[in-house]
């Protein structure tokens, strides 16, 4: 019986990964054409894409713990996380401009697909 259960898991994760595998290049054909077209929102037959460009921080362990002030605020972090970061800014214990050689922007593209 437990066999049985282990083997339908097993069988159920390696379908997932060939359909995250499948939505990833489906992703990258949409978005590119999208692109192509130079439009962020379109209809194709009975769905509604769109897609939202958006920028997300990555931050560097070393660079970051060379622009703080005070070290013992790396005992706040202990390990880059963009929401402790971004308490710290809007509590004013740390600013933009201190941390900012250590963080790098990556543009990243969003996809929604509905159907109208």
């Amino acid at each position: 019986m437990m066999e049985q259960k282990v083997q339908a898991y097993f069988e159920l994760k390696q379908q997932q990964k060939q359909i995250e595998q499948q939505l990833s290049v489906l992703r990258d054909e949409i978005v590119s054409y999208c692109e192509q077209q130079g439009v962020y929102e379109t209809e194709l037959g009975s769905y509604k894409v769109k897609t939202v460009l958006q920028q997300r921080k990555e931050y560097d362990d070393q660079k970051l713990f060379a622009s703080l002030p005070d070290p013992e605020i790396w005992k706040l972090l202990s390990k880059v996380d963009n929401h402790k970061l971004k308490s710290l800014i809007k509590l004013n214990i740390l600013s933009e401009e201190q941390i900012s050689p250590a963080c790098t922007v990556k543009q990243v593209t969003l996809l929604q697909v509905e159907k109208v």
